[in-house]
């Protein structure tokens, strides 16, 4: 049974988007540690891997078509070193937080995943949105780490968030979550 789940959050992008350009400049410096955190992550048994990736409004991809669309985007080098491995959990999300409309929080609580690290593009975006999500659910982030180790403290670089579930009882809000800045890392309370 697997104790952690690395939770993939829209890394299958097909950069043919508005904003791809300023996206793939941010991705380029994330692609090879998240590539060696994946690895890492497969070969344990106790780490479950999981992508949540968006469907870009259509309602009828699946899996293979999420993937075969952004391998035949602009920028298929950025795609296949994190492409999902074959039974690996997959799900689509609409929104930007991976836990809205999903299945993730059950497959979580089914499998009794004890931390769950996000990682994605779109920091400010869909990865925060996730986090957030997975500390109103009973999860305490405990930090992040993002391209060459470097906490990120920009919008648009990718982030990783670490959360831990909490016990329902004696977690105080202002003990549970770790925020990480540009120069330090700093502790502040969550808003209610």
């Amino acid at each position: 049974m697997s104790t952690s789940a690395l939770v993939v959050i829209d890394m299958l992008n097909p950069y043919d988007h508005r904003d791809a350009d300023a996206l793939i400049e941010s991705v380029q410096g994330v692609v090879d540690p998240l590539r060696r955190l994946l690895d890492d992550a497969r070969r344990r048994d106790d780490v479950r891997v999981l992508y949540v990736n968006d469907n870009y409004g259509d309602f009828s991809a699946d899996r293979r078509d999420i993937i075969d669309r952004a391998l035949n985007g602009r920028r298929p080098d950025l795609v296949e070193p994190v492409v999902p491995a074959p039974g690996c959990g997959f799900m689509s999300k609409v929104r930007h937080s991976a836990f809205y409309g999903t299945a993730l929080e059950y497959l979580l609580s089914r499998e009794k995943v004890e931390r769950v690290v996000l990682t994605g593009q779109v920091t400010e975006q869909c990865v925060l949105y996730s986090a957030l999500d997975a500390y109103v659910r009973h999860f305490r982030l405990t930090g992040g780490a993002s391209e060459r180790g470097r906490p990120a403290a920009r919008a648009g670089r990718p982030l990783t968030f670490s959360a831990r579930r909490r016990s329902r009882r004696g977690t105080s809000a202002g003990r549970s979550c770790s925020c990480r800045g540009s120069r330090r890392a700093s502790n502040r309370r969550a808003p209610p």
